[in-house]
């Protein structure tokens, strides 16, 4: 077993028995003083001093993630001015390993002057914070995994996994979704996943031109060219229904089925799909994806439609070009 291992392991392990040790009773309370916060509006202000306070950074950070307003507030500062962040809707954690960081004790009567509630995680039970806190979730650990029982590595390990712990918890009982979730992570692969639609990347039909039932093979021709996206669309002549659409597929076996001598004849209503697969405008980009690549014919085009109107109302088409382009 190499090093690096045993101290995951180790890591590990300690994570498995303060999980053993947390009392049902205790969690219970901070979730509801997660959730009394969140539906008073308040904010989650989480302090800690040194690699404590890296963690409780990340914690604040996970929290905000999922639409709980989180701050992470240094306790040096905050006793030189930023106490004013505090407001008695608010719900404080303290993280200390020794549960007697100096700083975060200074902080205390503070707090509770505010009547802001604390929940603590702390390695001793019996220590000031823990004492004075309204719930302890106690992360104690026998040791370190540094070779000098002196870096903070387990307790810090423990101390992100409670509170990760939490904020999962607490989603669970919020009931946030997906899309709320979303709204927070606008950029990158996951925003566009969650957020981006089909309406967002179709080209609309004011940049199309549409063909008629009697569209002659000259009129097919010039209008899947012009468009330039290989799928024509046919329209009913006085509303904007979606009555079929012509690809390249359909003209070229629509040629290959008639002799060259009856192609003038060839209309539009004789080449076109009927009722062609579609989906609404509130369609993810994402979802449009799968159904283009699951189809038991993969197509490349997708028609676009009003939402509750279906395909008496086309709005466009979505191609696989556009979606494969913008990183789907």
């Amino acid at each position: 077993m190499t090093a690096l291992t045993k101290s995951l392991l180790d890591a590990s392990e300690a994570i498995k028995n303060v999980s053993s040790r947390l009392s049902d009773i205790d969690v219970e309370n901070a979730l509801s003083l997660l959730e009394e916060c969140s539906k008073l509006q308040g904010k989650l202000v989480i302090s800690g001093v040194g690699k404590s306070g890296i963690v409780a950074r990340k914690i604040a950070a996970t929290f905000s993630s999922f639409g709980l307003t989180s701050i992470y507030l240094n306790p040096l500062d905050a006793l030189h001015g930023d106490l004013g962040v505090l407001c008695s809707k608010d719900l404080c954690i303290l993280i200390s390993n020794s549960g007697e960081t100096e700083e975060l004790i200074s902080l205390i009567s503070h707090i509770k002057r505010r009547q802001i509630p604390i929940i603590s995680m702390v390695g001793r039970r019996n220590s000031y914070i823990s004492k004075n806190s309204d719930v302890n979730l106690e992360s104690f650990v026998s040791r370190e995994t540094c070779p000098l029982n002196l870096a903070p590595t387990t307790s810090t390990s423990v101390a992100m996994a409670i509170g990760d712990a939490l904020a999962i918890n607490w989603v669970e009982r919020k009931g946030v979704s997906s899309h709320d979730f979303a709204i927070n992570h606008p950029a990158g692969s996951l925003g566009k996943r969650l957020t981006v639609t089909s309406l967002d990347l179709m080209i609309p039909k004011e940049n199309l031109n549409p063909l008629m039932l009697n569209s002659n093979l000259q009129e097919i021709i010039n209008s899947i060219t012009k468009d330039g996206i290989g799928c024509g669309w046919v329209k009913d002549e006085k509303t904007d229904t979606l009555l079929g659409i012509i690809t390249d597929g359909d003209l070229r076996r629509g040629l290959e089925n008639n002799n060259f001598k009856d192609w003038a004849n060839i209309k539009a209503s004789d080449l076109m799909s009927k009722n062609p697969r579609v989906v609404d405008e509130s369609c993810l980009a994402i979802n449009a994806l799968k159904i283009m690549e699951d189809f038991e014919n993969e197509i490349t085009v997708l028609p676009i439609v009003k939402k509750g109107v279906g395909q008496n109302s086309f709005l466009g088409f979505l191609r696989i070009h556009d979606l494969i382009q913008a990183g789907f």
